[in-house]
């Protein structure tokens, strides 16, 4: 969505709409997986995934962006782990909203 027209929305709603961008691949999901299993991954993601280095640094890319994960340079790898605290935004985030809904 535009700049412009997401001033048209709350901020709830923008932040919805940008943690669901962020988690609307497969590919994120599965390094989400990943990373909860795991907990600090470094550079082995490639390897767990049937995606090329640029590809998943893309998906890294994306879900850092919204702070899903978060990366700390060592050495020469980047080590990614599940950033806490969005990681509890996002269940409060996504079940107030699903608590909201009249339907079901």
């Amino acid at each position: 969505m535009g700049s412009t027209k997401a001033n048209l929305f709350t901020v709830e709603q923008n932040e919805i709409a940008a943690l669901a961008k962020a988690l609307g691949h497969p590919a994120r999901i599965a390094i989400l997986e990943i990373l909860s299993k795991r907990g600090c991954v470094c550079g082995e993601l490639v390897e767990e995934l049937p995606l090329s280095q640029a590809t998943v640094s893309q998906h890294l890319k994306a879900l850092k962006e919204t702070n899903i994960i978060k990366g700390e340079i060592e050495g020469t790898r980047t080590c990614y782990c599940i950033n806490p605290q969005t990681w509890q935004k996002l269940k409060v985030v996504f079940a107030g909203f699903l608590q909201k809904s009249k339907c079901c």
